[in-house]
């Protein structure tokens, strides 16, 4: 699949026509939240009122991608996300324990389900293809390109929109704070690797992607593979399905340019990762790309985008770059339970 356009808003500056790589945004805290653009250059100001956050983020980071590819409306519309519309779920939940129960509006019950985004930008476009939204926990933006991948390889599409979302509320982020997935106490996105500790800092997102099964000169980077793997009983395991994903493609770790791991800065979810690095990894150059929009379920999302403007632009933020960059692997997984792994090449 070739990646023919993006378009991504999250805690960093990723939104329009923004340099890449720019400044990376600092934060203090265990939280980063998305910076928020002018959505009424991309979605009717009458419409907006109507939207939350999420659903705002979701339909103008699709229209942004769509607009820079030149196409509408897709032939298909695919989206993946773990939690939903959390802003939404948390209104209707709170609303029927104040009102007992009774008199509910149903406008957030509605707005609040996992589809709901997918459909928002279906009928923005008067789209009547194939929309289909996953919900698979930390795989389900994988899940969405995989998706993708046999509806281009079946000839049932030739453009597809592919979209990983997820949002972070006061209320989730109390919710999973009580099970010690975030860091205590005031930390640095700059400075999350260099203290490792129990807990990640919180992120959100939304990046969309037009694929497509013909190259052409104006394609970021091609995707040439993508797989899924749970529960891995050992960090050799782990290696293996790295060598066999890369075996299957006619590869080596050898043939790897650059790797990109999703480290957060839990001394026990970075295990697998500082493992690696000692041995299949060890040889290859390696960034991380957490610091930049945090830990959430479909964060893989953003780091397809951040891979495929490495390729695009060829530099390494932060790296001296000589050669070429031809082959790029991502590596992450969610809470040691869902594993992914993507391989990017230039076109």
């Amino acid at each position: 699949m070739y990646i023919r356009a993006t378009g991504n808003i999250s805690p960093q500056k990723t939104f329009g026509n923004a340099p890449f790589p720019g400044e990376v945004v600092a934060y203090e805290g265990n939280r980063l939240t998305c910076i928020t653009p002018d959505y009424k250059e991309l979605i009717d100001p009458k419409l907006i009122r109507r939207m939350s956050r999420v659903i705002k983020m979701g339909v103008a980071s699709a229209m942004a991608c769509l607009k820079e590819a030149g196409v509408t409306p897709p032939d298909a519309i695919i989206t993946g996300t773990a939690y939903g519309c959390l802003e939404d779920t948390g209104i209707f939940l709170s609303k029927m324990i104040e009102r007992g129960e009774e008199l509910l509006t149903p406008t957030s019950f509605i707005q609040s389900t996992h589809n709901t985004i997918g459909a928002q930008v279906a009928l923005l476009l008067h789209c009547h293809e194939y929309n289909n939204t996953f919900v698979n926990g930390g795989s389900s933006f994988e899940c969405s390109l995989l998706d993708a991948q046999m509806l281009l390889q079946e000839g049932e599409a030739k453009n597809v929109l592919v979209g990983g979302i997820d949002e972070i509320t006061d209320i989730s982020h109390g919710i999973l704070s009580r099970f010690g997935l975030y860091k205590q106490g005031s930390v640095s996105n700059l400075d999350l690797y260099n203290t490792p500790s129990k807990g990640t800092i919180a992120g959100e997102g939304s990046a969309f992607f037009l694929l497509t099964n013909e190259a052409s000169e104006n394609a970021l980077a091609k995707l040439d593979a993508i797989t899924t793997f749970y529960k891995p009983g050992s960090f050799g395991e782990v290696e293996q399905q790295i060598s066999s994903f890369l075996s299957a493609q006619n590869i080596s770790v050898d043939d790897i340019d650059l790797i990109i791991t999703g480290k957060n800065g839990d001394a026990k979810n970075d295990e697998v990762y500082q493992y690696l690095g000692k041995t299949l990894f060890n040889k290859n150059t390696a960034i991380n790309y957490k610091h930049l929009c945090g830990e959430y379920p479909t964060s893989s999302a953003f780091a397809l985008w951040y891979a495929a403007h490495i390729i695009k632009t060829n530099m390494i933020p932060g790296k001296a770059q000589v050669a070429p960059l031809k082959k790029v692997l991502i590596y992450n997984h969610y809470q040691n339970t869902y594993h992914s792994l993507m391989l990017l090449s230039a076109c």
